[in-house]
């Protein structure tokens, strides 16, 4: 498997021979479109057809429980089974500075990952196709770049969906609860401005 691992890296990984425009769309996609997650999730709770913004944040709450436990579970992965990332092991080329952590499962590819299959699994097909692209382009650009080896972007589509598999029965258990309680919490918080209209009730 490690070897596997090691020669699918060598495929992808991009080297000094690489265009610069790739090297530099690639690091855009691995620095910057992560940002895709915090903003869809603030967006779809606090913006939205009146008939339609219950089920955008029975979906925003879904996402974050399996966010939160998909996160752990790989923090708790890379603690318990640490592996060198490509340049700890001075393997291929680097293209992005990254501390020398232990690089399974890809925080990145965790986090995206799990985004994408939640709207794959709870909002709409073409909202999931698209951001699993978009996870498979972060993903892609990491290895691209020399931060990770293939297996830890394996690893955190993985760990998504065992996120998505756990949000559904802690939701099964526990929705109505969760859903009323975060409901009551953020009227509080923002009742200014959902008094003004700017943002949904």
């Amino acid at each position: 498997m490690e070897q596997l691992n090691h020669l699918v890296f060598l495929w992808i990984n991009a080297t000094p021979a690489s265009p610069e425009m790739l090297i530099k769309f690639a690091s855009f996609l691995a620095n910057d479109l992560i940002i895709i997650v915090p903003l869809l999730i603030v967006g779809l709770w606090l913006w939205g057809q009146r008939e339609n913004i219950g089920q955008q944040r029975v979906l925003v709450s879904k996402t974050a429980i399996a966010l939160l436990f998909a996160m752990a579970t790989a923090k708790s992965l890379s603690l318990l089974f640490p592996h060198a990332r490509p340049f700890v092991e001075g393997f291929g080329h680097t293209f992005l500075q990254h501390a020398p952590d232990s690089s399974f499962p890809s925080d990145h590819g965790t986090a995206i990952f799990t985004f994408a299959l939640s709207f794959l699994f709870w909002h709409r097909l073409w909202s999931g196709a698209i951001l699993m692209v978009t996870a498979v382009g972060i993903a892609w650009s990491r290895v691209y770049l020399g931060v990770h080896w293939p297996l830890d972007m394996v690893g955190g589509l993985l760990v998504g969906m065992l996120g998505c598999l756990f949000a559904q029965l802690v939701w099964n258990l526990f929705g109505e609860q969760i859903n009323a309680m975060m409901c009551k919490v953020y009227r509080f918080g923002f009742a200014i401005p959902i008094k003004k209209g700017w943002v949904q009730n």
